[in-house]
């Protein structure tokens, strides 16, 4: 694969993260409220994590793991992140998100998820998309399914986050479901 694209909606875009982003993810990402929401930011989101987090990303590109954006918005810049694990072995990839505080309940995880759809089907020629979420968390739920996703059942107590059980939520979708053709 060449360099990790960048995607375009009508109001963001999905671009590499630059080095230069790491101290707007580390305050947003950093927010306990966002924390909150995931199974894999820390908090404290502590000095160097997001530099760190960034640094890794073009590797994981290259390897054909994992296509992770900054999602900008062109007045507010970096509100968010969005990401494909690739499991090329299984024609699939995990779809996961973040956006700031801020930026919540304004349709940008939607609009961006969409884009990430797209480029995971026709660019990525991936047979199945899928996301998870907290139980607790039914904004993230409403964004899958506006981007089609069906609702595959929950995973009970699945996760343990700050050492609570966490039911999930799982999200699928196929190519098919998209496109009509395989």
């Amino acid at each position: 694969m060449r360099q990790l694209p960048t995607l375009r909606t009508s109001r963001l875009v999905l671009r590499p993260f630059l080095l230069s982003d790491a101290a707007t993810v580390q305050r947003l990402a950093g927010d306990r409220a966002v924390a909150d929401t995931t199974l894999s930011i820390p908090h404290p989101y502590v000095d160097g994590m997001a530099e760190q987090w960034i640094a890794m990303h073009e590797s994981a590109w290259t390897r054909h793991e994992m296509a992770t954006f900054a999602i900008t918005e062109a007045e507010a810049g970096l509100i968010g992140a969005i990401s494909l694990r690739i499991e090329l072995a299984h024609q699939r990839a995990e779809m996961g998100y973040w956006i700031g505080v801020p930026y919540w309940g304004l349709g940008y995880a939607t609009e961006a998820a969409r884009a990430m759809v797209t480029f995971g089907f026709e660019k990525l020629s991936l047979h199945r998309i899928y996301a998870q979420h907290f139980a607790r968390n039914p904004a993230s739920g409403q964004v899958m399914a506006k981007v089609g996703m069906h609702l595959e059942g929950t995973l009970r107590q699945h996760f343990f986050r700050w050492d609570q059980p966490e039911d999930v939520a799982a999200w699928g979708l196929l190519r098919t479901e998209v496109t009509g053709s395989r």
